[in-house]
């Protein structure tokens, strides 16, 4: 095992175990009443966050490519996931076993929607790629503010514009009702599935990137002509990347939808992907480990500072300044790497 081997996996199990010491610490200030409601309630998006960055990440660090169609992607794993979760209430009673195969059904609804948007749309480059899956995103979130989708005996029923174009019968019931989205969506989200979906996440991703297939999207990435020239196929890795990324917006999609009384369309609009981009960006693009810390601490920062609402947004503004600089000046990563590379020649030494 070479020392580049040793540094990746090293590397990858500190951040699994960052995660699961997280959990750790959270259950014990849950048990011993140490938590208040209020960060409580920002468990589950913590979770949601994370995974929205580093899949996007895999696309716009590792890939290279510029999406703004991420909440797009969420938009259509959560109302996929709550839509069965619904349905199937009947057939399957457990919430717990309705939410798992949610979240399958979630993560291949959005991949498939990945591919379809995929195809025509990576064949363009830099801004013409950003508009195209921003307008995805907006033409997802529109087109669901005006479809009605019930279920009666009948079986499932579609209309447009209004709830009375359905037909449904007396016993059937309207579940995705226009602007109104999804009512009463059963709550079945918690800060321990979201962590073993975070963890899901990170294994997909870390070891995509190491392998065969991730090398070669980083190698169209840094070179698109010299990789089509040794017969990389550029199409199929950039969509690979894309889908997977827009399969693991998805099982976000399904989590986030599962912690919310209703689910709305208007909730996923493009500051959603603005915001989730801002995660990628402000972690360093590429690092993996970066997105998470910038999600958690974006996420707190706003709910932490609520008390100083003379300063909060300042403050807020300076955190990302910081943040900024950290990861993205060449000093301040050189410096980072020094310190990394001091303590671990001294926990060998040890």
């Amino acid at each position: 095992m070479n020392n580049k081997t040793k540094k990746w996996l090293r590397d990858n199990f500190m951040t699994y175990g960052i995660v699961i010491l997280a959990w750790v610490i959270v259950q014990l200030l849950i048990r011993t009443g140490n938590i208040t409601n209020q960060m409580k309630g920002l468990l589950v998006p913590l979770c949601v966050y994370v995974i929205l960055a580093v899949s996007l990440n895999l696309v716009v660090g590792i890939s290279g490519e510029l999406s703004l169609g991420h909440a797009g992607f969420m938009c259509v794993g959560a109302f996929a996931g709550a839509f069965f979760t619904k349905v199937s209430a009947d057939a399957i009673t457990s919430l717990q076993v309705r939410f798992v195969i949610a979240i399958l059904i979630g993560a291949v609804v959005a991949g498939i929607f990945g591919i379809l948007i995929g195809i025509p749309v990576l064949r363009l480059r830099g801004d013409y790629l950003a508009i195209v899956t921003l307008a995805f995103g907006e033409i997802i979130k529109n087109i669901l503010n005006i479809v009605y989708i019930g279920v009666d005996e009948n079986g499932i029923r579609f209309a447009l514009e209004k709830k009375s174009n359905l037909g449904l019968s007396e016993t059937g019931q309207c579940i995705i009702e226009g602007a109104k989205g999804i009512a009463k969506t059963p709550k079945a989200s918690t800060f321990t599935a979201g962590i073993i979906l975070v963890l899901l996440t990170l294994f997909i991703v870390q070891n995509l990137i190491r392998s065969r297939s991730g090398r070669a999207i980083m190698a169209i990435r840094d070179n698109r002509i010299a990789a089509e020239s040794i017969g990389l196929n550029i199409t199929k890795y950039k969509l690979m990347a894309f889908s997977i990324s827009a399969a693991l917006a998805g099982v976000a999609g399904v989590l986030y939808a599962h912690n919310l009384a209703s689910l709305a369309a208007e909730k996923f609009d493009y500051n959603m992907s603005i915001l989730i981009l801002v995660y990628v960006v402000l972690g360093g693009i590429g690092n993996i480990s970066g997105s998470i810390i910038a999600a958690v601490v974006l996420t707190m920062l706003p709910e932490l500072l609520r008390g100083l609402n003379d300063y909060r947004m300042l403050i807020y503004a300076i955190v990302l300044i910081v943040m900024m600089i950290l990861n993205a000046s060449p000093g301040a990563i050189a410096a980072r790497e020094r310190l990394l590379e001091r303590f671990h020649r001294k926990k060998e030494a040890a």
